[in-house]
């Protein structure tokens, strides 16, 4: 263990991490972990304070073109109900938002990328706009879109976009998902480039404990995202859903709390190798752990997602099984989050977009003085 444990205040000492530096943050367990985990929650004061952000979560439709064989939306499971809520349903959560002075809202989706899909989405994000008077942080998680699309959400008022690259390893993206077009690594980075492009506030993330993946995969991930400039972050445990193809392998899978300590290694790991940037405290941690979410915050994490959407409809939105929190309201979602953060000793940023520190708007180059 000493060897160990001197390895790791070694690589914390570093001013730059190599992929095995991080292989030997992420294997830390014990009191080599608490190591890690204790460094993170420094930089991360010192990088971005103590406030933990409100993300009002909208899970504004299940439905999805997609067929990955990791989550329970994806098309060919037809044991879902589906559903897409109502425009005065959406806006009804966000005038709770504002009224509450979450000042961030999230619209998640299932991937859909129709005239019809893309037109709603920009009808509802200029309808948002004129209720909060446009002073709140708007992200989409609505999968991979056009070019073309992205600039037309940004114009109507987005200003973040989270896409989970989910792996960061080609191979292992080709067995978590179907091998065709619509499910193509390639295009997945490439849409993350059109994001930076379009000046979103960038987001992607990974799935931790998947079947096939190993240590050197989950340290490459993290390089990914420093290399790929990302600005914040969302990553969570893999949690294995009955009716998908990933399904058939849970019995090679590490056990929920292994999972569970390498994702807030993870966490801590990149708040080491990116100190200023956002990072989610995730549901699923609480999926496995009652306080999942707080242990997720104290080990680097700074961003949470109380959930909006209509109690009617959180239960068709399993991306995983297990789920926490899908028999409560927005006001009881909230009260409980509130507590739980002020009771690990940090505050809550109402009022406060919480942008990312790490984001760098990008300037036109008609505004360039020469």
């Amino acid at each position: 263990m000493g060897r160990l444990k001197t390895m790791v205040n070694t690589v914390l000492d570093k001013a730059i991490l190599t992929k095995n530096d991080l292989v030997t943050l992420l294997n830390a367990e014990g009191t080599e972990a608490l190591l890690l985990r204790q460094r993170a929650e420094q930089l991360k004061m010192q990088n971005v304070g103590n406030k933990v952000y409100f993300r009002g979560l909208i899970e504004y439709s299940n439905i999805c073109a997609k067929n990955c064989y990791y989550c329970g939306l994806r098309c060919a499971n037809t044991a879902v109900v589906r559903y897409q809520m109502r425009d005065e349903e959406v806006l009804d959560a966000v005038r709770y938002a504002y009224n509450e002075r979450y000042a961030s809202l999230v619209i998640q989706s299932g991937e859909i990328s129709t005239p019809a899909f893309v037109d709603k989405i920009t009808a509802l994000l200029l309808q948002i706009g004129e209720i909060t008077n446009h002073s709140m942080g708007i992200t989409l998680s609505l999968g991979e879109q056009s070019k073309e699309t992205l600039q037309q959400w940004r114009n109507a008022g987005a200003t973040r976009y989270l896409l989970r690259i989910e792996t960061s390893n080609p191979d292992l993206y080709c067995k978590i998902h179907p091998n065709n077009a619509l499910h193509d690594f390639e295009n997945r980075v490439k849409t993350l480039q059109w994001l930076r492009e379009t000046d979103y506030q960038t987001g992607s993330g990974v799935m931790v404990g998947l079947p096939f993946q190993t240590i050197e995969d989950l340290a490459n991930d993290l390089l990914f995202f420093k290399n790929h400039d990302i600005d914040m972050i969302g990553m969570g445990p893999y949690i294995e859903h009955s009716q998908t193809p990933l399904y058939q392998y849970r019995d090679m899978l590490m056990p929920l709390l292994w999972r569970f300590e390498k994702t807030l290694n993870m966490i801590a790991a990149l708040r080491v190798l990116m100190p200023d940037i956002n990072i989610a405290a995730s549901t699923a941690m609480q999926a496995i752990d009652p306080a999942g979410r707080e242990k997720a915050i104290i080990a680097g994490a700074n961003v949470i997602m109380p959930n909006l959407t209509p109690q009617k409809y959180r239960g068709e939105y399993l991306l995983y099984e297990n789920k926490p929190c899908i028999d409560e309201e927005a006001d009881q979602c909230k009260r409980c989050l509130e507590r739980r953060i002020l009771m690990i000793g940090h505050q809550i940023g109402y009022g406060e977009t919480g942008d990312s520190k790490h984001y760098v708007p990008e300037v036109s180059s008609a505004l360039i003085q020469v």
